[in-house]
């Protein structure tokens, strides 16, 4: 929609039901080409990034590098929609998290309500029921790649728009999809050169050791429950287990002495979780097993592990996830075992450039046609097609610019090739082809030059 389109839409009273974007209109400055300063009247919302040439290169490989890893592991792609209905999400993440309390972004149509999805599981078991992915038959072995929405505090590697992809296998309670899991997590960065990492895996158990075990908190928790932070108090009351995925100062002396989980791991459970580090343990996938680690989402069972790196400072979490056995089954579909983890792009990128990691490469293009005169353009344009069918990126002056000011930018786009064309070249048939690198030029046919590629 234009501006014009906007303004004509708001005088004619039609309301549009988006989030108030505070602060998008504030004016920003900047230096045209002529030297003085401009206004710019719209900006990014706080926490909402422009990814521009020159970074967007990196976005690109990294998602192609997991495209093609994921091929290697057997999983296929899945996009889901970046707006779901608040109860899904509610019902998926848990009333009682900081994603709900604290930092969806929702807003409503009619009756209705909705939020910006702030992960990608629940969308996915959404996805997973509405369509019946269980009648393909086997285990469903699915990635992603997208953006989500969360409403915190921006910082390094946390924003309100942010990307990640992540993985989910439904279908199998086997402690080998767990594993296949996990690998793959430490295979994309180990892919990547990203090596100094840690990875904490726990057992949660399954609802019946989860029962003992909350009793358990309740128990130790209550006779302190007024030294606990006001988070934790609710907490108590609704989910204690959540307790333990506590920030606050406050409640780090008690969680320090809290029961563990191990102690309240039925047989099922702890067999479960003794295979998963035996199968670790044969790939040499090395771990610690850390028993305060319980993840932030309600729909967890049994595994749930964190990949760490301190390449990140404070905001160490560079992926994370668990199996969900109760997931599909609480969204309205068939009992079905599930596991997955998801990665921030972001934070991936951060450490990639703390680490000296080269994505891509420098922008290149491959040939740059030079043009003195109109009909030189006219041929350069109707050049460019034929130079593109053999694979090569091609391009021009836009500007009707000199030819010293042409191969300056042909310089400036790093162009492997330049053909020189004027009104000579055009009677003579034969143009002047210049290696960029080499600083060597020779005169040739079209043809000829095209059968240098």
């Amino acid at each position: 929609m234009s501006v014009k389109q906007f303004r004509l839409a708001r005088a004619a009273n039609i309301r549009f039901p988006l989030i108030a974007f505070h602060r998008i209109f504030a004016p920003i400055q900047f230096f045209t080409q002529n030297g003085y300063m401009a206004q710019a009247k719209y900006k990014t919302h706080l926490g909402m990034n422009d990814i521009l040439p020159g970074e967007v290169e990196k976005w690109q490989a990294l998602e192609q590098l997991i495209r093609t890893e994921a091929k290697k592991f057997n999983l296929e792609e899945i996009r889901t929609p970046v707006m779901e209905q608040t109860e899904l999400i509610v019902r998926g993440v848990g009333q009682l998290t900081d994603i709900v309390s604290k930092e969806i972004f929702s807003f409503s149509r009619g009756d209705d309500n909705y939020v910006l999805r702030p992960e990608c599981t629940a969308p996915v078991a959404r996805a997973f029921v509405e369509h019946h992915l269980e009648q393909r038959g086997g285990t469903q072995k699915l990635f992603y790649i997208g953006p989500m929405f969360r409403a915190e505090r921006p910082q390094k590697g946390r924003l309100r728009q942010f990307h990640q992809f992540g993985v989910e296998i439904m279908g199998s309670d086997d402690p080998v999809a767990d594993v296949e899991c996990i690998s793959f997590m430490m295979h994309v960065y180990n892919k990547l050169g990203i090596t100094n990492t840690t990875l904490k895996i726990n057992s949660i158990g399954d609802p019946e050791s989860r029962d003992s075990y909350k009793k358990a908190l309740v128990d130790y928790f209550k006779p302190n429950r007024d030294k606990l932070s006001e988070l934790s108090r609710k907490r108590l009351e609704k989910n204690p287990l959540r307790i333990l995925d506590s920030k606050e100062e406050e409640d780090q002396p008690f969680i320090e002495k809290a029961p563990l989980i191990d102690d309240y791991l039925n047989d099922a459970s702890a067999e479960h979780f003794n295979r998963v580090k035996t199968y670790l343990d044969e790939l040499k996938i090395h771990y610690e097993v850390d028993p305060h680690l319980v993840r932030g989402l309600d729909y967890y069972t049994r595994t749930a592990f964190e990949l760490i790196s301190p390449d990140l400072g404070s905001q160490d979490a560079l992926a994370g996830g668990g199996r969900y056995d109760l997931l599909v089954e609480e969204v309205g579909g068939p009992q079905t075992p599930a596991i997955g983890f998801a990665a921030g792009m972001e934070r991936l990128l951060i450490a990639c450039d703390e680490l000296g990691i080269e994505l891509a490469g420098p922008k290149q293009v491959d040939v740059y046609i030079v043009t003195l005169g109109e009909a030189a353009r006219t041929w350069a344009l109707k050049t460019l097609p034929r130079l593109r069918t053999k694979n090569l990126s091609a391009t021009m002056d836009y500007m009707g610019r000199s030819m010293k000011a042409q191969m300056k930018d042909a310089n400036r786009e790093n162009a492997r090739f330049a053909i020189i064309v004027g009104d000579n070249e055009l009677r003579e048939g034969r143009f002047t082809f210049r290696d960029m690198e080499a600083s060597e030029e020779s005169a040739l046919t079209l043809d000829e030059i095209l059968e240098r590629f």
